[in-house]
């Protein structure tokens, strides 16, 4: 009989769980995603079954303060437009003249961005502003912040997982959480359509302060693997090796019409490859004088 591993996932946006305690909604995450990395064991070719999933669930501690039409430019604050457009800037969009209310270059920008990845506005502007209120909540109020990470290094301990995987505004959270607590040992860790990078809105902002362009590594991460799909709106910048110090990093294709979620990462071969190394099933301990 072998011995279970478990690996730690880190949910992005979007993901409260409405009705459920935090338990319950941890539970029904890590089911959603056994099946999604299930499918990514298969894409890569490996007979193994994947390991145990443990979510650590975030979502209502940011969600509650991030409230609001999650498709309205119209309502994000001065302060998160400065962000929208720093997201804006570093996919590329130029920066209009502001005539009239600052919201009207906003959407112009999204208007560009819409016609040059073929999408809809409209889909720009919920995906940005809920990138941006949820981002903002974690960033600027430290206490929702501690509460995060502490939902990430209880994960850790209680599992007892070497393994993280960590996706989106949740890779932020982990990056910083494994910071903050040098005695975790990692053995992996997996960033998927991270915004790390991001000037500004995230970059800027982490704790610990990044020094000359370059952020920290967490103490006690032994590997680190960045994974992003080339078309992933939030992983801005994709590569995290310009500014962090990361092992590996890899282009995962997961879809035009599934460019972020956590799902379609966890079901991507590269993902299952990525972990595979470090979650295969243990041998059973060798019984001392046998």
């Amino acid at each position: 009989m072998s011995v279970e591993t478990a690996i730690v996932a880190v949910h992005g946006i979007g993901n409260q769980q409405g009705g459920m305690l935090p338990d319950e909604a941890a539970t029904v995450l890590a089911e959603r995603w056994s099946g999604k990395l299930a499918a990514g064991y298969r894409d890569a070719g490996l007979t193994g079954a994947p390991p145990r999933i443990v979510a650590a669930y975030y979502a209502h501690l940011v969600d509650d303060m991030a409230q609001g039409s999650t498709s309205d430019v119209d309502r994000l604050t001065p302060a998160e437009k400065e962000w929208a457009w720093a997201w804006l800037r570093e996919l590329g969009v130029p920066e209009p003249v502001a005539q009239g209310p600052l919201t009207r270059p906003l959407r112009q920008g999204l208007d560009w961005l819409a016609r040059r990845r073929g999408t809809g506005a409209e889909v720009l502007g919920r995906i940005m502003v809920a990138l941006l209120r949820e981002v903002y909540v974690y960033m600027t109020r430290p206490a929702v912040r501690e509460r995060c990470q502490a939902v990430v290094v209880e994960a850790l301990r209680t599992s007892g997982a070497r393994v993280v995987a960590a996706h989106s505004l949740g890779s932020v959270v982990a990056y910083e959480a494994l910071c903050a607590n040098p005695d975790l040992d990692v053995d992996l860790l997996v960033t998927l359509g991270s915004p790390l990078g991001l000037p500004g809105a995230v970059f800027d902002g982490l704790m610990p302060e990044p020094s000359g362009g370059r952020a920290h590594r967490p103490a006690g991460v032994r590997r680190w693997v960045n994974l992003a799909d080339p078309g992933d709106l939030v992983a801005v910048p994709a590569r995290l090796g310009d500014k962090f110090p990361v092992d590996q990093h890899a282009e995962a294709y997961i879809g035009a019409g599934d460019f972020h979620t956590f799902g379609g990462y966890l079901a991507s071969g590269l993902t299952a490859a990525a972990l595979a190394p470090y979650t295969d099933p243990l041998p059973p301990p060798v019984a001392s004088g046998a």
